[in-house]
């Protein structure tokens, strides 16, 4: 079988070198999870190559995704950032931010933000064995239960398609193709 990249990452460099090194690898790192949630959230009508350009805009923005510093930002702090054109400016987005750290905060205090969301997979990756892009959902039941529990515990932008994106961004599905050379590369990640 002919090796080759998941096709939705061809045609830019940055995207290449994000699918060859990040894209589903699987992370329990709270401070990592929230910055994936966040930017996954940003991306809502918007594309991930979007995002990607200005993720070092939104760590410079939001302190490194500092969690205690950004659920303490007050209205001169969501001013700074509307002004910032390093991030994406929706007030919507902005004010999201803010309350979901606050949202983490309190998950974090109590059972634990990886553990909340890798709960979901029962703490293993779902290694999927797609062959064709066009069989990849935008999202799954249980995306769908993520996204609700995690707008009942507060969360704001994330819907089940932002959930399954944030998914295999972290490597709770191994969504790469199956003559993807990183599918097996992800795969023994995850077991």
């Amino acid at each position: 079988m002919k090796t080759e990249p998941c096709p939705w990452c061809l045609g830019d460099d940055e995207y290449v070198e994000y699918h060859d090194r990040e894209w589903g690898v699987p992370s329990r790192d709270p401070q990592h999870l929230f910055e994936m949630l966040i930017l996954e959230g940003a991306q809502a009508g918007l594309s991930w190559l979007t995002i990607l350009r200005k993720r070092e805009g939104y760590r410079r923005a939001f302190e490194g995704f500092d969690v205690n510093r950004i659920a303490a930002y007050g209205a001169g702090d969501v001013k700074r950032l509307l002004a910032d054109a390093g991030i994406v400016r929706n007030r919507l987005k902005v004010n999201a931010t803010i309350g979901n750290a606050q949202a983490f905060l309190e998950l974090e205090a109590g059972e634990g933000f990886s553990e909340f969301l890798w709960d979901f997979v029962d703490g293993l990756p779902k290694q999927n064995r797609w062959r064709k892009l066009e069989q990849v959902p935008a999202s799954t039941p249980i995306s769908d239960a993520m996204s609700k529990e995690l707008k009942r515990k507060g969360f704001r932008f994330v819907g089940s398609t932002i959930c399954y994106a944030f998914m295999q961004s972290v490597g709770m599905v191994n969504d790469h193709l199956t003559n993807c050379p990183r599918y097996p590369v992800v795969a023994e990640m995850g077991s």
